[in-house]
């Protein structure tokens, strides 16, 4: 395959696997395509969760998914029953070979792996340099994360997590229902919660979640799981097979979509992280989607959005109740789903909400309280922050 590449996509996880899968999908599979990473993905490095209806693009490599999730809150303990949607999960390992099996089928795509130094900016493209050989093509899409600059106008916390697959003595899990969020933990001035992936009624994913600016130290993670599974979960005797641990950024932030004029930032690199709960997988696929339709529509990857997203700007509202701790999130989630059908959350979460369910949503929680974050959000925005 000789260059110029078409398009280079820098960095392999599953930003950059999607976009190359999503481009082939969209009938573009005559354009030359080359993936660069540091190195193979050979571990179970991750999990992905996320919510659906029907069969999605990667069902096959669907590990396991639950049509009920239980949620332990303020004045709620209830199994929700989803349908139509299906809370699903995705192994990091079980992705990655379906995509390397997938890409070797691919005569238009082209792997490398290295150290990527840099991607430059040339009068009709790109030039990214890997392991000192300097790769050229017409557009780059970069996943290659870096963290923002701490802008005052803006909210900055993160989701940290580390989760154990256990295998219990006995038969302790609900194989029909995933642990949504649960709540039964010390919050710490923090949001704090429980979360169950069962694969079988002895083994299961279990993680320990916090939302905070600060991550803990390591020992604390490990010690606040054992705490859950014994005092929360009543497991007493159990094998630890797996264990894995995550940081994610919750910011309203925006990060640079287009850094020049031939590139584009995708996955969390490109914002797709929803700021309000963590979640990425499904918005990759989304964000990939447009691309290949932009691609193959106009012959470039970039789309138009909205000057200003309600959806974004609720988000950055619930940035600032919780980053404040003007009400527990511990409350604002239990109002959530005590008061509306799960579905409607999830629309909401999903941001396919109509006004009127927005209104339904905002209706849950305490009224007061959102109004002020609602203002000092307008006001940092201004910068002019309100205060209280």
């Amino acid at each position: 395959m000789s260059e110029p590449y078409d398009y280079i996509i820098a960095g392999a996880g599953a930003a950059g696997l999607s976009l190359a899968y999503h481009l082939v999908q969209a009938g573009l599979h005559d354009r030359s395509i080359l993936l660069l990473d540091r190195a193979p993905k050979t571990t179970n490095d991750r999990t992905w969760c996320f919510w659906e209806v029907g069969e999605g693009p990667f069902e096959g490599v669907v590990y396991r998914k639950w049509n009920r999730v239980w949620f332990h809150g303020e004045g709620i303990s209830r199994r929700l029953e989803l349908a139509p949607y299906a809370y699903k999960m995705i192994r990091g390992l079980d992705f990655y070979r379906f995509m390397y099996r997938w890409i070797a089928e691919q005569p238009n795509i082209a792997v490398r792996y290295g150290e990527i130094s840099r991607i430059e900016e040339r009068e009709e493209g790109v030039e990214v340099r890997l392991n000192g050989q300097t790769f050229k093509g017409r557009w780059a899409f970069s996943s290659l994360y870096q963290p923002l600059p701490q802008d005052p106008r803006y909210h900055y916390l993160l989701q940290h997590f580390k989760g154990w697959v256990v295998r219990a003595a006995a038969p302790v899990f609900d194989t029909e229902a995933a642990t949504f969020m649960d709540f039964r933990v010390a919050q710490q001035g923090a949001v704090r919660f429980g979360y169950v992936l069962p694969f079988d009624a002895r083994t299961a994913l279990v993680e320990y979640t916090l939302f905070s600016a600060e991550l803990l130290p390591p020992e604390a993670y490990d010690a606040e799981l054992r705490a859950y599974l014994g005092s929360v979960l009543g497991l007493d005797r159990y094998e630890t097979l797996e264990a894995e641990f995550g940081i994610i950024p919750m910011t309203d932030a925006p990060f640079p979509r287009r850094p020049s004029p031939h590139v584009m930032n995708i996955g969390m690199a490109g914002g797709r992280t929803k700021a309000s709960t963590g979640y990425t997988f499904q918005r990759i696929q989304a964000q990939s989607r447009r691309i290949a339709h932009a691609l193959r529509q106009t012959g470039q990857p970039f789309y138009p959005e909205p000057a200003f997203s309600r959806h974004a700007f609720m988000d950055s509202v619930l940035l600032n109740v919780l980053e404040k701790q003007r009400c527990s999130g511990k409350q604002v989630f239990s109002d959530l789903f005590r008061q509306n059908p799960p579905q409607r959350v999830l629309r909401f979460l999903d941001e396919e909400t109509g006004w009127l369910e927005d209104l339904q949503i905002m209706a849950s929680v305490e009224i007061p309280t959102f109004v002020r974050a609602t203002l000092e959000v307008v006001g940092r925005r201004l910068g002019q922050p309100k205060r209280g």
